[in-house]
């Protein structure tokens, strides 16, 4: 398999072929290999297998796409709980002190790997990448390695963060078709003895400065340098070189400030300053060396870029840059027909950003999926605002909590560097803690994660439980799918006792909007679900109101964004939602992406 190479200022060219780009576009590297393609395969019905050596591999399965989806040429789509992998490949000559590091997207949802028969790592979570060195596994010489990955992924089990998977035979209401085994793409590179493991950025508008955090691999030695360059407009912004102290070497952790030049003037600032009307990204390269290093050859280079941006609450309004933002987001369940959960390729990753755009919004709430960073990165590229919410888990428990915190800190140190992200949403409509207006534990557990989010990132709002039922929150995030116009416009009018009344006493889905004397406190409101009109021949599809033509959808959805844009008490929306998926066919576009009336139209509509 011929080698990939990557420009070192767009992720989004290689030279491999690979239709799915460099899954890791802030921390890229010159030379890797794509292990997507044809893998051979087993479903294990009985699910008595353990070992590779006890598995006949039947059929041929094409990575990364799912057995569930007709991409995969698989096209199971029943209720059985282990799959394996198999593929042989040539590993790249590593010279003395390369590693070769074999890296995995997401595997749904429980998986062992396998590198020449013998065990190399086990990872649990079917949304979050994981990695495995397999230098000291592989063969000597040109021969032939092989990599075996097994499966778990129990369809019946409720306490896992499943997110729109459905635990029934055949998709239901708002459940879709479940995603078994390996989902996001494999691939491989060789790195140097003394590398970069990974790469954390900050900003700072006030101060205006870059904060980056480096983790190194346990071989770097102190008198280690790293030089970083920024650059933006084919400027050199800074090119400074670091020394790696004792202390970093051992903690395997570097952290500078990097002042960035400062203009003063607010429209010389602006050009520096991220935002959807300005998708500026600043190329950043960094270069690991050894101490003493006489040659560059051993040095590890990565390509990555950031942003200097703000996100904030500021009383009753969502603020970017000092400045507020009226939030105009889509649900989007980022499925596609053939793919399920996969994207196609990269492409339609990007053709789907610049279809909601053209649509009129300036953001997605990405709905109980943690999305590719491909998507992340085109939504980086092109100006995108992202609400990045983590898959539920369906039944509460001590399993439940575990799964579900563990999981949650993967996505968010894997994402936290995107600019795009302006929200973290742990839970929704409290799904996997049904009782929580009841049980002291499951509110603890929403106030938990609420606040082990923001411990871990304090620059970004975040809604504990969006939808309802909310015990802490920077955000009042309320799910109302009312169709009549003038209920909506009642219960949200800008005045307090119009705003009091709904929060204490109306129950949108049925469900209390505060809880636990939560408070409004002038926090933002937002309407992050509503809509939902269906147009669909097939008489038992999903929706919450329906439409009946093309026309009567378009004057439906013509006379609600009518509404809500004259609603100066909502800080912003989210309306549902931007594809039909499956059986719910209350999508703007169809699965196919094909719009339902004219786009033009809904971007009037949408922007008001």
């Amino acid at each position: 398999m011929r080698a990939s190479t990557l420009t070192a200022t767009d992720a989004s060219q290689t030279t491999s072929g690979d239709a799915f780009g460099y899954q890791r576009p802030q921390l890229r590297r010159a030379h890797w290999q794509s292990l997507n393609g044809l893998w051979q395969f087993s479903i294990d019905h009985d699910n008595t297998r353990t070992r590779p050596t006890e598995v006949t591999f039947d059929q041929q399965i094409n990575v990364p796409f799912a057995p569930e989806t007709e991409a995969s040429g698989i096209k199971d789509t029943g209720l059985y709980r282990r799959v394996w992998y198999r593929r042989q490949f040539i590993a790249p000559r590593l010279t003395k002190g390369e590693r070769l590091i074999i890296h995995f997207g997401a595997v749904d949802y429980a998986a062992k790997v396998w590198i020449n028969g013998k065990p190399a790592i086990e990872h649990e979570g079917g949304y979050t990448p994981f990695s495995v060195d397999a230098t000291d596994f592989l063969k000597r010489g040109n021969a032939q390695q092989e990599i075996v990955v097994r499966a778990d992924d129990d369809p019946l089990d409720l306490s896992k963060p499943r997110g729109k998977q459905d635990w029934e035979l055949n998709a239901h209401s708002i459940w879709y078709p479940r995603t078994t085994g390996i989902w996001q793409p494999v691939w491989l590179e060789k790195v140097p003895r003394t590398h970069i493991v990974a790469i954390k950025w900050t900003s700072s508008v006030e101060r205006f400065e870059i904060g980056l955090t480096v983790t190194l691999s346990p071989e770097t030695r102190p008198g280690s340098r790293l030089n970083v360059k920024l650059e933006a407009d084919g400027k050199v912004l800074v090119d400074d070189t670091y020394t790696v102290s004792e202390a970093e070497a051992n903690q395997q952790e570097l952290s500078r400030r990097i002042s960035i030049p400062d203009g003063g003037i607010d429209d010389i600032r602006a050009r520096l300053l991220w935002s959807v009307h300005n998708p500026k990204l600043i190329d950043a390269h960094l270069v690991l060396s050894e101490p003493g290093a006489k040659s560059e050859k051993s040095a590890d280079r990565v390509e990555s870029y950031a942003s200097i941006r703000s996100i904030e609450v500021q009383r009753n309004r969502f603020c970017v840059n000092d400045r507020p933002e009226t939030l105009r987001l889509v649900l989007n369940q980022g499925y596609w027909e053939k793919t399920g959960m996969t994207p196609p390729d990269d492409a339609a990753l990007q053709k789907d950003i610049e279809l909601i755009k053209s649509m009129g919004f300036n953001g997605v709430r990405m709905h109980q999926k943690i999305e590719c960073p491909r998507f992340l990165y085109w939504a980086d590229k092109l100006g995108l605002y992202v609400w990045e919410e983590m898959p539920s888990a369906y039944a509460f428990s001590d399993k439940t909590v575990e799964r579900v915190s563990s999981q949650w800190i993967e996505a968010i140190k894997r994402d936290s560097s995107h600019p795009c992200i302006v929200a973290w949403v742990p839970i929704n409509e409290s799904w996997g803690v049904p009782s929580l207006s009841q049980v002291d534990a499951q509110r603890r557990f929403v106030a938990s994660m609420y606040h082990l989010t923001k411990s871990l990132d304090t620059s970004r709002p975040v809604i504990g439980n969006d939808g309802w039922e909310m015990v802490e929150t920077d955000i009042i995030a309320i799910h109302d799918y009312h169709h009549n116009t003038d209920v909506l416009e009642a219960r949200y009018r800008n005045d307090a006792e119009s705003i009091e009344r709904t929060l204490r006493l109306e129950r949108p889905g049925h469900r209390l909007l505060l809880l636990e004397g939560l408070q409004h406190d002038e926090r933002p409101i937002m309407l992050t679900e509503f809509g939902g009109i269906k147009l669909s021949a097939d008489e038992s599809a999903w929706g919450y109101s329906v439409a009946r033509t093309e026309d009567e959808l378009k004057q439906l959805y013509l006379r609600l964004m009518a509404a809500i844009n004259r609603l100066p008490a909502l800080a912003g929306f989210c309306y549902t939602q931007f594809t039909d998926t499956y059986q719910e066919a209350n999508g703007l576009v169809k699965m196919d992406r094909t719009p339902k009336f004219d786009l033009e139209e809904m971007k009037r509509a949408t922007c008001g």
